[in-house]
């Protein structure tokens, strides 16, 4: 899988993802302007006839006619392409050749590709310009490149390699990351600890140290933006997508709604934050981390953002009775609901339970959740998914199919929908997911 994550924003009324997530309009760049030919005038010469008694004198050479202008024709000066980066167009085929796709989001896709003079193996997120519709966009997409190079270096960031633009996209080079996503690892190992959830934690709270230590605010912490270096056991957890990411500017009281449901601080809905709103972020997933289930849980995106606003965390069902008190203090204090009492980055890595070789206990957490882990991830896919069909323009009947579909899926509803009916649906939707991954869905569902 590439070095990449999908973008989404979170509506003003209810919450746009990603910054993200919407209709693109095509925004082609200014051609060569066509000059109109300009008209000739013929200027009239009046022959002077000088009378010499008793002869008359030889016809004088006339003056060479010289065209005339119109006035009101000018000429227009040619015109470049217009560029996003800035700079002159160029063709990355001239040092990568692209490869298998590796992923797709709302804005672009993301190839495997190989450097032309190494050999090396890259990830490739290439943006298609028609989907840049307006300035912002192409402001955005500038900045997440400034700051990718601005952050480069540090262990559990994806190292970015380069930017290049041709006539139709943007493309970002940036380290491959071959391993997978985090929740998908944990739960293919089979069996996991505090200690674990701790050494994880660490890796995402060491990125949160290191973006506020260099002025960057992330704004989208979430599990599906972290991917695995790759397959081996002790494999390096990077941070990939920083497409909602800002400079830091001090003082400053930002108030545009960004992020993920799930992970959304209530000071960003309530539309007055800072760089704080990262630290409850990763709070949530280390909530996740131990349970297997978000702390704030609805049907529906507002449902959750209520449960958000409201506060109060859940510790007392299961598995938080076999929790540590150390752990528990630790999301205590990440999930404090007024972000000027909220623990820092730094004092999290201080934290007991965080530290390296610290409390965390090497004892197994239980098999329920791993099971609930496994539930929340699967559903997390297909809706996603179901996102990216919508995004696509589907008719009204067949998004009312799929709202149908999700209907079926929900077992205290008493749904219905077989294997067969999933998976016919699913391909029907332009799903590339395996009979084994359908199987699997299928079986994390409960349906």
């Amino acid at each position: 899988m590439g070095c990449w994550g999908s973008k989404e924003r979170v509506p003003p009324s209810d919450m746009n993802g990603y910054r993200s997530s919407t209709a693109h309009s095509s925004h082609q760049a200014t051609g060569v302007a066509t000059q109109t030919p300009y008209q000739t005038y013929q200027q009239q010469q009046q022959q002077q006839l000088h009378v010499q008694p008793p002869k008359m004198s030889a016809p004088q050479p006339q003056p060479r006619q010289q065209p005339m202008k119109s006035s009101a024709t000018s000429t227009r000066p040619v015109q470049k392409p217009e560029t996003v980066l800035g700079k002159p167009l160029e063709d990355i085929r001239q040092f990568y050749t692209l490869g298998k796709e590796l992923g797709r989001g709302q804005f672009g896709i993301t190839y495997l590709c190989t450097e032309n003079s190494t050999g090396n193996s890259y990830a490739c997120k290439s943006i298609l310009k028609r989907k840049l519709v307006n300035k912002q966009d192409r402001e955005d997409i500038k900045r997440e490149i400034q700051i990718m190079q601005h952050l480069s270096g540090q262990q559990n960031i994806v190292e970015f390699r380069g930017a290049y633009e041709d006539r139709q996209s943007v493309h970002l080079v940036m380290e491959l990351c071959s391993g997978g996503e985090l929740f998908d690892k944990i739960i293919a190992q089979g069996h996991y600890t505090e200690k674990a959830a701790a050494a994880l934690c660490r890796a995402i709270v060491n990125v949160v140290h290191h973006c506020h230590f260099m002025g960057v605010m992330h704004r989208d912490l979430k599990p599906e933006n972290f991917l695995l270096s790759n397959k081996d056991g002790g494999a390096m957890l990077k941070a990939t997508d920083f497409g909602l990411s800002v400079f830091i500017d001090e003082g400053k009281v930002y108030r545009d709604i960004v992020g993920s449901a799930y992970y959304v601080a209530p000071e960003v809905l309530r539309r007055s934050y800072g760089k704080e709103i990262d630290v409850w972020s990763a709070g949530v997933i280390l909530y996740i981390l131990l349970s297997g289930v978000p702390p704030f849980w609805a049907e529906t995106e507002k449902g959750i953002f209520d449960a958000i606003l409201k506060g109060g965390v859940d510790f007392e069902s299961e598995p938080w009775l076999l929790i540590s008190d150390s752990a528990k203090d630790l999301v205590r204090k990440m999930l404090i609901q007024d972000p000027k009492k909220r623990i820092t980055s730094a004092e999290v890595l201080e934290h007991p339970w965080m530290r390296e070789g610290g409390e965390a206990s090497d004892k197994p957490i239980g098999s329920a959740v791993l099971s609930r882990m496994k539930q929340f991830r699967a559903m997390n896919k297909l809706k996603k998914m179901a996102l990216k069909v919508i995004a696509e323009a589907l008719s009204e009947e067949e998004i009312k199919g799929l709202k149908t579909m999700f209907a079926n899926m929900d077992t205290d509803k008493s749904g219905t929908i077989t294997y067969e009916e999933l998976k016919t649906g699913l391909a029907r939707l332009g799903s590339k997911l395996s009979e084994t991954e359908v199987k699997q869905l299928m079986d994390a569902v409960s349906i």
